[in-house]
């Protein structure tokens, strides 16, 4: 059986093509021998090569967001995070940022040199890849409409998805300014295989609907199961596309459509909660994602089975001489009360930790969520409800917003909410605890209009960011800016 993920050499050379804001000058693509476009036209011209494009694709969006860039981003910048102690060499002890999240850490990242230019780069690599797709499947001779259907909405929801990444890191929240004058992104829809163009940024509000859109659009294509072969759980269905459409509406501060999409797919989706007695153990286990997922990218694997590469990579604790950068902070754990199941996914070690010149034992405490080489968790069930309750709260049905946030927090055995005040606290305060090192709180910051305050472990000038602020959000890369002159900077870049 083939490796969902892995494609063949030959067509990594064909798909590896930059879109307009990538690190290489697009001409690059126009100067290419006319072999290297045949190549890439056979390859589409068949149900098995655009097969194995939208496998390559999954394995490109995959590898991104598994970045130690974005991996870590919004759990790092809201406070989530704190470092461990270097193992080896003249630094032995030492707790320093790591030099590829510096100036993002320290919310100064630079436009000429932007930490996330990588991010920025493949984001928009992996759209081109399904534009490419979209664009060739409805001429294949050997798939039939329902096949061609499927694939459709697999690229057009891979598309939305990956925009909305990028909006949640070049675009200020909704509601700091007028979305109808704030700045999206750029939303490309069409491949570099129809020429160069030189886009301007969208609105927020024209962003987020190109993003509805496609899902949309990929609601109306979805049948019943992937063609590609792998766990059914590492691709988009209708089920985990409803999820992220209720999570766009959310961002979108769409409130009767976030509670209608999130109920939907609560009532619907045939998945329940992890009751409490499996909670910790399927988080515990090797290999298979916790049964509530919805939406996981599984791990690259060679022929062998050997793992190409996990989050375990930078939340992985092997013994007390070998273990990765990031913990958790005690601004965090001190969040949850001493009969919260959830303090049981913390892994205490201690580390030698130089002090004032002396080495000391500090305990650290290692995510259980993250170990053995666990696949990127894109959706869980346990959201959908927080999504819910969010949106009921703003709609001003307060007993729904309290039920559903006490329905996360009985499985955890925490106490229940008994009255409707603070609501919107509490539900901060839950998505902290249930969604932590799954890449949600600095956006949900963000997204709430709060401020950041990191305190244990923080090495930044900066620990604090006051809302609102121009480094919500990260620059555009300035070479992308030299090559587009529509490209419009982010204030304060």
């Amino acid at each position: 059986m083939m490796n969902y993920y892995k494609t063949t050499y030959k067509y990594q050379l064909v798909m590896v093509l930059f879109v307009l804001f990538a690190l290489q000058s697009c001409s690059d693509f126009l100067e290419q021998e006319p072999g290297s476009q045949t190549s890439i036209t056979e390859q589409l011209s068949t149900k098995k090569g655009i097969l194995s494009a939208l496998n390559g694709t999954y394995g490109s969006l995959e590898a991104n967001v598994r970045g130690e860039r974005f991996a870590v981003y919004a759990d790092l910048q809201g406070g989530n995070l704190k470092f461990t102690p270097t193992i080896t060499g003249n630094s032995r002890g030492q707790i320093t940022i790591p030099i590829n999240l510096e100036n993002v850490y320290s919310f100064q990242d630079q436009a000429l040199d932007s930490d996330f230019t990588t991010f920025y780069d493949e984001s928009y690599d992996v759209i081109n890849q399904t534009n490419l797709i979209l664009e060739y499947v409805d001429a294949l001779p050997d798939a039939s409409d329902v096949e061609k259907k499927q694939i459709k909405a697999e690229a057009l929801v891979i598309r939305a998805y990956s925009h909305y990444l990028l909006t949640l890191i070049y675009s200020q929240a909704v509601g700091n300014t007028s979305p109808d004058t704030q700045l999206g992104i750029v939303y490309n829809k069409t491949s570099l295989s129809g020429g160069i163009t030189y886009p301007k940024r969208e609105t927020l509000t024209t962003t987020y609907s190109l993003i509805i859109e496609d899902i949309n659009a990929a609601l109306d294509n979805f049948s019943d199961k992937s063609l590609l072969t792998g766990p059914s759980y590492s691709f988009f269905n209708s089920i985990n596309a409803k999820a992220l459409l209720a999570r766009v509406y959310l961002s979108k501060n769409d409130w009767q459509n976030a509670f209608a999409t999130a109920n939907d797919v609560i009532l619907n989706s045939g998945v329940s909660l992890t009751p409490t007695e499996n909670y910790i153990s399927q988080w515990e286990q090797t290999n298979v994602p916790i049964a509530e997922n919805l939406l996981e990218f599984s791990i690259p694997r060679d022929s062998g089975g050997e793992v190409g590469g996990s989050l375990s990579s930078y939340f992985g604790y092997f013994s007390n001489t070998n273990y990765n950068k990031y913990v958790a902070s005690q601004d965090l754990l001190g969040l949850y009360e001493s009969t919260d199941i959830r303090k049981q996914l913390f892994l205490e070690k201690a580390l030698p930790t130089l002090i004032n010149g002396v080495f000391v034992n500090v305990n650290y405490s290692f995510t259980k969520k993250l170990q053995d080489n666990p696949g990127y968790s894109a959706i869980r069930l346990s959201e959908l409800y927080l999504i819910r309750a969010e949106a009921a709260l703003e709609l001003g049905n307060l007993e729904t917003a309290k039920n559903d946030i006490n329905t996360i927090r009985a499985r955890a055995k925490a106490t229940l909410l008994t009255t409707t005040d603070n609501l919107e606290q509490a539900l901060l305060l839950e998505r902290r605890k249930e969604l932590c090192f799954e890449g949600h709180l600095f956006f949900d910051l963000a997204r709430r209009n709060k401020s950041v305050s990191r305190n244990d472990g923080c090495l930044s000038l900066n620990c604090s960011l006051d809302y609102p602020s121009p480094k919500f959000v990260l620059p555009i890369p300035r070479k992308n800016i030299n090559l587009n002159s529509n490209l419009q900077q982010n204030e304060s870049y």
